[in-house]
């Protein structure tokens, strides 16, 4: 019997694993382009942010665009290797069903 790998609950939930899949790939992104890739409501999107800032996967930057609120968030090491470690989970997934 196969023993598949425990996937990492925080990547687990689909706004916060597409989070993270924007922020893998680009320095950082902003919270009006995150919104609109996911099409998560504010309210969601913002959550889902706090949950992946407090496990340490993403640092968030809160300031000002003109008068604007302008919130900036960035991949950390420790969220780079947490979403390498869940691909690499998942392809053990995909490969048992072979």
């Amino acid at each position: 019997m196969t023993m598949f790998p425990k996937l990492d609950p925080i990547l687990h939930s689909e706004l916060r694993l597409a989070v993270m899949s924007i922020l893998i790939g680009v320095d950082e992104a902003d919270f009006t382009y995150l919104k609109k890739q996911t099409g998560a409501t504010s309210g969601n999107l913002s959550v889902q942010i706090d949950k992946l800032m407090a496990a340490g996967y993403i640092t968030v930057e809160k300031g000002f665009k003109g008068k604007m609120p302008h919130t900036t968030c960035k991949i950390t090491t420790a969220g780079q290797e947490a979403f390498n470690k869940y691909v690499e989970s998942l392809k053990e997934y995909l490969s048992a069903s072979k």
